[in-house]
């Protein structure tokens, strides 16, 4: 039902005058009745006269200029009171306040239980099943992923109970060795509640007592000539070291929430990471509504409030900027939890850094969303004007070459669309079978190699395509696609001009003889600029990984601290000296015997630049 206009004539100092002190929720509302704004008050009298009489931001004056009634319902307590703002704000969802969209149940793993096999799947809402219950995760995709993981690692079932209960023979996954067949008898139980149990001691975050069982199972296949059933051991442990380098936290073991805002331009992005038994189930990026000029402490406050109604709370809550009324959002916490909650701003250590990993991810989501649509728009505009196209490039390309001395050469191939990177559609290319430095060569062997396989299908061609280089570049990139009979592609060399300065680029264009040289400030020059960055950085990252693949079989020998033991405790732990190389400093400092400055010595010798 829509509210009633407010009667003409609204006078606020006689309305303030006659309001309770008691606290309480009131509604700001316009002229024809519609809310404009709902706060809560430990004080209805001070705080709804404090907009009529001191002096306000532009955005709380525009507000204020805008009111022509106020409805105010008094509560028992201010927690009452924060309760039932936050149930009006979803309601209403007012112009003026801070309004998070999205409030959708988050899923959890379950594992069934009284079964003999029991099932593992996921759920959302309420956890009513009998079992046990893991998460929750930041989204259906984090928890697939895991579920797809944990399927792998340990083929614990995840069939319906209809589907296991009228098995004659097993099913696909049985062949697929995703499950062992418990419908059909084909696993015993001893060895199926094995399966369970590290599934389980996997999300509790024991990864490595896991490991070390496993270790321990595949030497002992290994002593008695099982090598097949040692070979699926150190697979495993090679899975699970995968699944634990992608875990940024370490080093904790319980439940918490690291939440970060940034805010600037009238937007703001919430960034929640989720911890749970220490492992890093993920995290999730919220945009919501923010009024101009609202400070960072009130849309955390108004974000926790809004946030956790309906589910399940950490103990502790890390926050960039200590939300506004932390003491009354914390006794709201505890009252519907039922435990003690605590909101922390100010930390050490890892869970400084992990804060830090928090507010970067925020800063960097909110920019994204920034710059998106406008901009990238505006540098797509640019670049068509700046280079006469007859319209708008829809999908750019450009390649770019990285050796070292003419060894291990790599060609990267980057693509952008209207929307910005197109990672997926990335390729990089194994140079052989050239005179070691020809750049020239390279670049024939790259772009042949990638437009034989589009003109085939396998992929859509560019509107544009920058390459790295002048003159000599394009005209060699020019020969190959008249061979392959690719026309109406645009071609540009961008050049690196006089001192190798950004913002001096030569662009030749194919055809023509005279560079382009736009000015600094160009968008479309800017667009060109990331374009042939990003090339760059592909390359030479694929460059850096083929050099380490080469020199890394006596890498650990030429490590000072790591002995035979040592290594061999190294290479049993991470199933081999390729997921060893892979592994990070907290991964490496884990293992018995590995302190932190030997995990970094390590890890310097297969990442360092040599």
């Amino acid at each position: 039902m829509e509210p009633e206009a407010p009667e003409a004539g609204f006078d606020p100092k006689s309305f303030v005058g006659a309001l309770t002190s008691r606290p309480g929720v009131y509604r700001m509302l316009d002229a024809q009745g519609g809310v404009l704004y709902v706060g809560k008050a430990r004080d209805l009298k001070r705080r709804v006269g404090s907009y009529f009489t001191r002096s306000l931001n532009r955005r709380i004056q525009l507000m204020v200029s805008q009111i022509q009634g106020i409805e105010v319902t008094v509560t028992h307590t201010e927690a009452e009171a924060l309760i039932l703002e936050n149930n009006l704000i979803k309601t209403l969802k007012p112009r003026y306040n801070v309004l998070l969209r999205d409030d959708k149940s988050y899923p959890y793993i379950y594992l069934s239980a009284d079964h003999a096999f029991p099932r593992l799947t996921w759920k959302r809402g309420a956890r009513r099943d009998k079992g046990r219950y893991f998460g929750p995760f930041p989204n259906a995709g984090a928890m697939r992923e895991t579920l797809r993981l944990l399927q792998k690692l340990f083929p614990v079932r995840q069939c319906e109970d209809s589907f296991y209960r009228n098995r004659g023979r097993p099913c696909l996954q049985y062949q697929i060795k995703r499950c062992t067949a418990p419908c059909v008898g084909l696993v015993s139980r001893d060895d199926y509640a094995r399966d369970v149990k590290h599934a389980v001691m996997f999300l509790e975050g024991k990864t490595n007592q896991v490991v070390d069982e496993l270790a321990d199972r595949m030497e002992q296949a290994a002593a008695t000539l099982e090598y097949e059933r040692a070979a699926h051991y150190r697979d495993q442990i090679v899975s699970l070291r995968r699944v634990q380098e992608k875990q940024y936290v370490s080093g904790e073991r319980g439940d918490l929430d690291i939440i970060a805002c940034a805010s600037r331009a009238g937007s703001a992005c919430i960034q929640v990471f989720f911890i749970r038994a220490g492992r890093n189930l993920g995290n999730k990026a919220f945009f919501p509504r923010v009024p101009e000029g609202t400070e960072q402490a009130d849309i955390l406050s108004a974000f926790l409030s809004q946030y956790y109604p309906g589910k399940q709370v950490p103990t502790e809550i890390i926050v960039n900027v200590e939300p506004a009324d932390v003491e009354l959002l914390e006794s709201v916490l505890d009252a519907r939890d039922g435990r003690r909650i605590r909101i922390r701003s100010r930390v050490r250590a890892h869970r400084a850094r992990w804060l830090k990993m928090a507010s970067n991810n925020a800063g960097l989501a909110l920019d994204s969303r920034l710059a998106s649509r406008a901009g990238m728009q505006q540098r797509l505009e640019g670049l068509q004007e700046s280079l006469g196209l007859d319209e708008i490039p829809a999908r750019m390309e450009c390649f770019d070459i990285s050796h070292t001395g003419g060894e291990l050469t790599v060609a990267s191939c980057v693509v952008f669309d209207e929307q910005g990177p197109v990672k997926s559609d990335y390729r990089r290319f194994n140079i052989a079978d050239i005179t070691p430095g020809d750049d020239y060569a390279a670049l024939i062997q790259a772009v042949t190699r990638r437009y034989t396989r589009i003109q085939k299908g396998e992929g859509r061609l560019p509107d544009i395509l920058f390459i790295d280089g002048g003159k000599g570049q394009l005209s060699a990139v020019s020969g190959v696609l008249d061979e392959l009979g690719i026309v109406d592609l645009a071609l540009v060399g961008v050049a690196k001009g006089p001192d190798r300065k950004p913002g001096m680029e030569q662009l030749f264009l194919s055809g023509g003889n005279t560079p382009i040289i736009l000015p600094p400030d160009s968008p479309g020059l800017h667009l060109i600029q990331q374009l042939r960055d990003e090339a760059h950085r592909f390359a030479v990252t694929g460059h850096r990984q083929r050099r380490a693949r080469k020199g890394r079989t006596s890498v650990l020998q030429s490590v000072p601290g790591i002995g035979p033991k040592r290594r061999q405790r190294l290479l049993k732990q991470f199933g081999g000296l390729q997921e060893l190389s892979r592994a990070g400093v907290e991964d490496l400092s884990r293992v018995d015997g590995i302190s932190n400055q030997l995990a970094e010595q390590i890890y310097e010798a297969f990442h360092g630049e040599g």
